[in-house]
C-alpha cells in the first residue's frame, strides 16, 4: 500500500482487515463479516452490535467502518470517529491508524490535530499495524519539534496503559 495518499492507505487496510479471518477470538464476529462480505451490511449492523455493546474492539472498529464508509447506515464520520476510538483505547490497531487519520484530515471533527494524529498512529505501529509507521513519518514532517516533543509525552503515558509489556 506504499504510495497510497493516507485516505486511500487507511480505507485499504481496512477494507483488507474486514476481509481477512478472524483468530479464534473473534469467532463470534464470523457471521457479521460473512454478511459484510455479501454487501449485506444492515444485518451485519445487527450482527456487530451485541458485540460492541460487549465491548468487543473488533466488532466496534467495524461499525466504525461501516459509518465511514456509509455501508448499510447513513455515512458519519462523527459516529464513524467515536466507534473507532472506542476500539482504539482497547488497543486496537487499526482503529488507532483510523483515530489517527481523523485527527490528521480533521474531520468528523472541530480541525485537524497534527500532535494527536502521531500519537495514535505511533501507538498503531506498536501495536502491530504495518502502516501505522508510513503515516507517522508523513505527519511528522508537518509537524514542529515542539509539537513531536509534546506527542512522545502522550504516546509515553498511552503506551504504558495500553501497552504495559512491549
Amino acid at each position: 500500500m506504499k504510495g497510497m495518499s493516507g485516505l486511500r492507505r487507511f480505507c485499504a487496510g481496512t477494507a483488507l482487515a474486514v476481509l481477512l479471518p478472524a483468530p479464534a477470538a473473534q469467532a463470534e464476529l464470523e457471521p457479521a463479516r460473512d454478511l459484510m462480505e455479501a454487501g449485506r451490511f444492515a444485518e451485519a449492523m445487527e450482527e456487530l452490535r451485541p458485540a460492541a455493546r460487549s465491548g468487543n474492539a473488533e466488532a466496534e472498529e467495524l461499525i466504525g467502518v461501516m459509518y465511514a464508509l456509509g455501508l448499510g447506515v447513513e455515512k458519519d464520520e462523527v459516529r464513524a470517529f467515536e466507534w473507532y476510538l472506542r476500539a482504539a483505547m482497547k488497543g486496537h490497531p487499526g482503529a488507532q491508524s483510523g483515530v489517527g487519520w481523523y485527527y490528521e484530515v480533521g474531520i468528523g471533527l472541530p480541525s485537524p490535530d497534527l500532535v494527536r494524529a502521531y500519537v495514535w498512529y505511533v501507538l498503531s505501529a506498536i501495536g502491530g499495524d504495518p502502516d501505522a509507521a508510513i503515516s507517522q513519518e508523513e505527519v511528522r514532517k508537518k509537524m514542529t519539534l515542539e509539537e513531536i516533543e509534546h506527542a512522545h509525552e502522550l504516546i509515553h503515558d498511552y503506551r504504558t496503559w495500553l501497552y504495559p509489556f512491549r
